[in-house]
């Protein structure tokens, strides 16, 4: 975890970085069309900002889980390709649950494009039960919950 940290960290500090120079060049722009001269534009400081604030958000998550754990290969200079090797997880063959995910977002979102409760209603309805099949795709068929 100490590279994500580390990752992290560099980005969250060059977007406040960032966000210090839009804000002295926008403050010094003299030309109208970019807005009034010797204001900051905030749209895009507060982006930067945010942006920054998040990715801190993000880092101090890894940072906290990075002093918790031990370290992994991948943060020790002598870690080696073999040390991770093994099962990585199971990956899905294919699915059409995302297009069915996809399908309901565009009603529910045509619905609060029109403003027209009914289809705002199905959308989000029909959503939850696409959310559903994607997460339980694999949990079909019969289980035995134990001795029985």
């Amino acid at each position: 975890m100490k590279t994500e940290n580390r990752l992290f960290a560099i980005v969250m500090v060059s977007m406040f970085i960032f966000a210090a120079i839009y804000a002295y060049v926008t403050y010094i722009n003299e030309n109208p069309a970019y807005g009034v001269p010797g204001e900051i534009e905030m749209v895009g400081f507060l982006g930067l900002i945010f942006s920054g604030l998040l990715t801190g958000m993000v880092w101090l998550v890894f940072w906290v889980i990075s002093r918790r754990i031990d370290p992994r290969p991948e943060d020790r200079p002598d870690g080696e390709i073999s040390d991770v090797s093994g099962e990585v997880g199971f990956f899905s063959p294919g699915s059409y649950w995302p297009l069915g995910l996809a399908l309901t977002a565009v009603v529910a979102g045509l619905g609060v494009v029109f403003w027209l409760p009914w289809l705002i209603t199905a959308g989000f309805v029909a959503l939850l039960f696409a959310v559903g099949g994607l997460v339980f795709e694999y949990y079909t068929g019969t289980r035995k919950l134990g001795p029985q």
